[in-house]
């Protein structure tokens, strides 16, 4: 139950929900289509038009198969509802509008726009920064008509109380510098590492302050490459070195 479990759960339930809109959009499936709630036109100069993406029914399958298994009334099902939704709120939130000109030598007389998501890899980029904020909680019992049910409540009552987009966790992360079979971990001894960074892929702090070794690789690379008419590029090769840097 930490944050890195957290961030998994959020992501894969982003990701159901994600591949499943995409897919009413192209028409890839015939269960589903585009959003039709956006209709009209809502502004001077541009109207709706494409498929707009129907957000609501990939979250909807993806509440269906990822929450599935968490019906038990303890913490960890508690986390695990809360962290699933947390994860497809975030498509929610980054829905951006989309727009397309018509006219003329590509001119914009006409405008359709229309609903959509964004790139996964912003989703990705946005739940890292929530895993990087998530709240600490603590479990806590009570009894309820069914027997003994678990909930969860913010540890430290002095911060903001996670909202429901927000990744929630109530155990402390291994450590992830060692290499740990129970716990998945492999360590990061050989990893290559950034030097001159100070970012989570810095030396300094992959390392986990054990140092690092220097080595030159010598790679083939294409280079001076020069299009010719019509249609190919033609490219030499290279030889470049590189210092790579790998955790002691």
């Amino acid at each position: 139950a930490t944050r890195e479990s957290a961030f998994v759960h959020a992501i894969a339930s982003a990701g159901v929900a994600f591949a499943v809109t995409r897919s009413c959009a192209e028409g890839s499936t015939h269960i589903c289509g585009c959003d039709m709630r956006h209709k009209g036109s809502p502004g001077e100069g541009w109207k709706w038009g494409g498929c707009s993406e129907d957000v609501e029914f990939g979250s909807t399958v993806s509440r269906e198969f990822a929450d599935a298994r968490e019906n038990r009334p303890d913490a960890r099902s508690a986390m695990n509802r809360h962290n699933n939704e947390a994860g497809r709120t975030s498509i929610i939130e980054l829905m951006h509008l989309k727009c397309k000109c018509h006219g003329l030598s590509g001119s914009c007389e006409v405008k359709t726009c229309w609903w959509s998501q964004p790139d996964f890899r912003v989703i990705g980029d946005y739940l890292k920064d929530k895993y990087d904020s998530a709240s600490e909680m603590v479990v806590e019992k009570h009894r309820e008509s069914r027997g003994w049910v678990e909930t969860l409540r913010p540890k430290y009552n002095f911060f903001k109380a996670p909202t429901e987009k927000d990744l929630v966790y109530y155990e402390n992360s291994p450590n992830f510098c060692e290499p740990n079979p129970e716990t998945g971990s492999f360590g990061t001894r050989d990893r290559i590492c950034n030097v001159t960074s100070h970012g989570i892929d810095g030396c300094d702090l992959l390392c986990c302050g054990r140092g690092h070794n220097t080595r030159t690789e010598k790679r083939k690379e294409k280079c001076h490459c020069i299009f010719h008419w019509c249609c190919y590029v033609r490219c030499q090769e290279c030889i470049r070195v590189y210092d790579v840097h790998t955790c002691k």
